[in-house]
């Protein structure tokens, strides 16, 4: 019979001859036979299938060997032993190396054909031992996936216990010294077909025996991150991350993240390299793992690391977006990555090049799932032209191509950057004092309390919420200027573009303090708010005149005396409605300060004598407002007021409270402090302050007015007349008196209701500077001889003061933070206040409550409830929460030592009006932010990293110092911690300056 099969497979006969000889030669294996016939038969059949030339000698050998041994099982067995397999396995056959994959698919047809027999059980021995052998010497891909067959379908092969761990690893290791070198589609499939085969037996693994998982990752992980310079690993490692249980990522990012024996550069180096897993074709979830560990190393502070994978890598994570079989976890990581990297532009303009070019190939590839890409690709885009604006040369070709497709709200895009950033990475994966302290929810910056400053801090986040004066003073040239506007403007560029969650206004407080303010004392906030407008008033002019003198010289304004025009992009210019008029407002000469805080005011006294009036103008930059006498405490401080008291306060010419309804009951009187007593009196308001402020006075007496025209002293009325509001009214409480009998200075701690909404009478001026007339000029309320400032409706911003005494507290501010609610632009509305404890501490006090409505003659709508309560901001030095105006307006209520200080309303339109108020953000659309100039773009990346490495830095001290230390993690340090002296404001004067405020109290 074996001379038959010889001669067959070397014979001329036809492949249909040969067939049927076959045939019958298997046949016969039913018939008795020799064992020296059967082992002469099976020699014989080995060689063909190892050796034979063709696939069909290999086929005939392969027909007649699973025949014989079927019907011949006793044979069989005495023939493929143990030691033939080891001999196999360790030698190979004849010429036939060891390592050919034939040698595994033999032992593989008889192991099936010797399964039922008691000899396999020393057969599997011999193969668990030889596997592990073969691993170790690192096969190739298709040997190692003709193993992985012979293991999948015989586990009893696998080796047991520690071996089998030892097995994972090495077979691991084994994956990541794949190469392929084909070129040709069948070979590549071919090669990510025998990977897949591995990294399936590995999954089985894995699940058999879950103890042999966790050795293999950290395997894994010892592969990737090894810096060995003439070692890469293969990307095929990624075809074991979909095996890879998903809810394992938390457990093993955090041992990575956590792990001090891990180096930067090993951890730099496994990230790199599990973000070219994104290259492979087959693997899931290999962005899901990139994202997490991003995140995990984001939630150490390990920020040098991910600025050096980002830069590194970034690149190549956007060209896998060409290819649709990976181009959905390539956006994933992408995204995050530019989502997160936000302290500079740098990343996202290394992809910037390549933008228009992956759009074009996306809409013209024909793939049904390109759309839908399109528009998540084009949505990424977006966000980072808004956070990174001030590149038209960049972003125009960009727009361009984009210009039909949807834009995201920029609600919306807010949300996606403050969600995103490294500093705000939910620090879950830290244990002990580390702990991350990022931007609140809001995502407003905070000001660092340098030692009781917090009477500079709660004025300049006023001044920041003050939306046209940011926007304006973030607009100015003043490239190479050391000014006082200089640095303010750094100061804003800071506040709405740093990481941190509390920036630290040291050079500002340098320069900005009044020189009688002693460093480290508590002072007063209005005084300090009158001071430095006043410097930014004076040193605007002085600018202004030497470039008269020298045009060439650098100036706050630009060459042609105009205030400089913001840059904004093609898409902001599209969408923008103004007219060319109020995009180039008059040149009046006025500084920036002026334009937005200064008012005019007119002065008029008139003799009753003979009637001759006498009146002059003069500016102000806020009004304080006193408080009459019988409206303070009884037994209280008196402070000096008119000779004769007005009748009707509450609802004068100024109208205050009728202009919008407001939720809830009417807030009740304060508490009584000082022995107040309880009336059924309404509570002040403002405009009754404001009323009392422009009520006539009559001068008589000691106080008697000389008559120029009767040329003696005579009995007169003195009225006062707004001409001219600002663009922002500075109204100061005038809270602090003088008690003449104690001869002590008090506070009056009455409560005054703040409407969100009110109007100030605004008079046309009069043509002569003095005139007689027949009778006294009355206060009149939108007079037809108003001018087109009339009855301008004003929005509020406060500051308070709490404490029963002048001499300590702590101030804090509120803004209102609402786009376009009046129809043009951010409200901006605050109040700042001052709160006692007695022992010398300031702390603030916060509650939430639903939002104040918008009016509907503003056009806007009611929001809902939650959007509602983040309307208004509460900022307590470092702390910045949401609030919301009915807390505003009842915080003397609940807390009876806060007590409203300065307010700060914008103007607004009454319905139906449209004056071009000549000021509109430099050009800019009213809703734009200008984008920053190089300048302080410069500097903002610059402090970013700065402070990422601070916090990498802290993350470090502070988990080597865990085992043994306790100490909380305050990375901002304590505010007005042991303050000396008060917080309070020093008096209601002080400062001088060209700037006035119009008082009819004097300290």
């Amino acid at each position: 019979m074996d001379k038959i099969l010889e001669g067959l497979v070397s014979s001329d006969h036809s492949v249909p001859v040969k067939r049927a000889i076959v045939k019958k030669v298997v046949e016969a294996a039913e018939k008795e036979v020799t064992e020296e016939q059967c082992h002469a038969l099976f020699t014989l059949t080995t060689r063909l299938i190892l050796l034979g030339e063709d696939a069909f000698q290999r086929q005939i050998g392969i027909q007649v060997l699973e025949a014989y041994a079927r019907y011949h099982r006793p044979e069989f067995e005495h023939f493929f032993t143990k030691d033939f397999a080891l001999t196999l396995l360790q030698q190979g056959y004849a010429h036939l190396d060891r390592k050919d994959p034939a040698v595994i698919d033999y032992i593989h047809c008889c192991l099936r054909l010797l399964i039922s027999c008691p000899s396999v059980l020393e057969i599997f021995g011999v193969i668990q031992v030889e596997v592990l052998r073969m691993v170790c010497e690192r096969p190739e891909p298709a040997l190692c996936a003709h193993l992985s067959s012979l293991l999948s379908d015989f586990v009893q092969c696998l080796p047991r216990d520690k071996s089998g761990v030892l097995f994972c690893q090495q077979l691991v290791r084994t994956i990541s010294y794949f190469h392929c070198f084909a070129s040709q589609e069948r070979e590549l499939r071919e090669y990510v077909g025998q990977v897949t085969k591995v990294s399936t037996l590995l999954q089985n693994i894995w699940k058999a025996d879950p103890a042999t998982l966790l050795p293999s990752l950290q395997e894994v992980f010892a592969i990737i991150s090894s810096t060995d310079s003439s070692f890469d690993p293969s990307i095929a490692l990624a075809s074991l991350v979909q095996h890879i249980p998903v809810q394992m990522i938390t457990v093993l990012i955090k041992s990575l993240t956590t792990d001090n024996n891990v180096k930067d550069a090993s951890m730099t180096k496994a990230l790199c390299r599990m973000i070219d897993w994104l290259s492979w074709p087959l693997a899931h979830h290999v962005d899901t793992w990139v994202i997490a560990l991003l995140k995990g190393l984001a939630a150490v502070q390990k920020f040098t690391i991910l600025i050096d994978v980002t830069l590194l890598k970034i690149e190549l994570v956007f060209s896998r977006l060409w290819y649709p079989i990976v181009r959905q976890g390539a956006l994933a990581v992408l995204s995050h990555m530019l989502l997160s990297f936000q302290h500079s532009p740098e990343a996202f303009h290394l992809v910037v090049p390549h933008v228009v070019h992956l759009v074009q190939s996306l809409r013209t590839d024909g793939l049904s799932t390109s759309k839908a890409f399109l528009l998540q690709f084009t949505e990424l885009v977006h966000c980072m032209m808004y956070q990174y604006s001030g590149f038209p040369d960049l972003y125009d070709h960009i727009l361009e191509a984009i210009k039909d497709l949807p834009k995201p709200e920029e609600e919306k895009i807010k949300l996606v950057l403050n969600q995103s950033a490294w500093t705000s990475q939910s620090n879950s994966f830290a244990s002990g004092p580390l702990k991350q302290l990022g931007k609140s929810e809001t995502g407003k910056t905070g000001l660092v309390n340098l030692g009781n400053t917090c009477f500079m801090n709660s004025i300049i986040q006023t001044l920041f919420m003050a939306t046209d004066f940011r926007r304006h003073v973030l607009s100015l040239h003043l490239n190479g200027s050391n000014t006082l506007m200089k640095k303010l403007q750094l100061l804003f560029a800071f506040l709405a573009h740093t990481q941190r969650a509390a920036f630290a206004p040291k050079t500002f407080l340098e320069v900005s303090r009044p020189p009688w303010f002693n460093a480290g004392s508590q002072q007063d906030c209005s005084e300090y708010l009158r001071f430095l407008l006043d410097r930014l008033h004076e040193e605007e002019k002085t600018i202004q005149v030497l470039e008269s003198v020298k045009p060439k010289m650098a100036s706050l304004v630009d060459t042609n005396g105009k205030e400089p025009t913001a840059q904004s992009s093609p898409e902001d210019a599209e969408e923008s409605s103004l007219t060319p008029t109020e995009i180039k407002p008059e040149d009046d000469g006025r500084t920036l300060t002026e334009k937005m805080f200064r008012g005019k005011l007119i002065t008029g006294i008139r003799c009753m004598q003979c009637n001759y009036i006498s009146e002059k103008g003069e500016p102000f930059t806020d009004l304080s407002l006193a408080f009459c006498p019988s409206a303070t405490s009884q037994g209280g401080p008196q402070p000096e007021g008119p000779s004769e008291e007005p009748k009707g306060l509450c609802q004068g010419s100024v109208n205050g409270g009728s202009e919008i309804s407001e939720p809830g009951p009417a807030p009740a009187p304060a508490s009584n402090i000082n022995d107040v007593p309880v009336t059924n009196e309404p509570p002040l308001s403002v405009p009754d302050l404001v009323n009392y402020f422009l009520a006539p006075e009559i001068l008589d007496e000691d106080n008697a007015y000389f008559c120029e025209k009767c040329s003696s002293l005579q009995r007169a009325e003195r009225t006062m007349k707004v001409v001219s509001a600002p663009e922002y009214l500075i109204l100061t409480l005038l809270r602090f008196s003088y008690d003449a009998k104690c001869h002590v200075r008090r506070k009056i701690l009455d409560n005054v209701t703040i409407p969100p909404l009110m109007r100030l009478p605004v008079h046309a001026p009069s043509m002569p500077t003095q005139c007689s007339s027949s009778s006294s000029s009355p206060l009149q309320v939108d007079s037809p001889e108003s001018s087109e400032n009339l009855a301008k409706k004003l929005k509020p911003s406060v500051v308070m003061h709490s404490g029963i005494s002048s001499e300590s507290g702590h101030y804090y501010s509120y803004g209102r933070n609402i786009n376009g609610a009046d129809g043009t632009q951010h409200t901006a509305n605050h109040l700042a206040l001052k709160e006692d404890l007695g022992n010398g501490q300031g702390e603030c006090s916060l509650s939430t409550c639903s939002a104040l409505p918008i009016p509907p003659e503003q056009g806007g709508t009611v929001s809902n409830g939650g959007q509602e309560a983040r309307d208004w901001l509460l900022f307590n030095d470092s702390r910045v929460t949401f609030t919301s105006f009915q807390s505003v307006q009842n915080i003397t209520d609940r807390f009876p030592k806060d007590t409203a200080y300065v307010l700060m309303y914008r103007k607004q339109e009454l319905p139906g009006q449209n004056i071009n108020r000549g000021l509109v953000a430099n050009g800019m659309r009213p809703s734009a932010e200008p984008p920053l100039q190089k300048e302080l773009l410069d500097a903002i990346i610059k402090d970013n990293k700065l402070y990422l490495q601070e916090q990498e830095l802290n993350a470090r001290t502070h988990a080597l110092q865990a085992p043994s230390s306790s100490s909380s993690f305050r990375p901002n340090g304590s505010d007005d911690n042991n303050p000396p002296g008060s917080c309070g404001p020093s008096g209601g004067g002080g400062g001088g300056g060209g700037f006035n405020t119009i008082s009819r109290l004097v300290f």
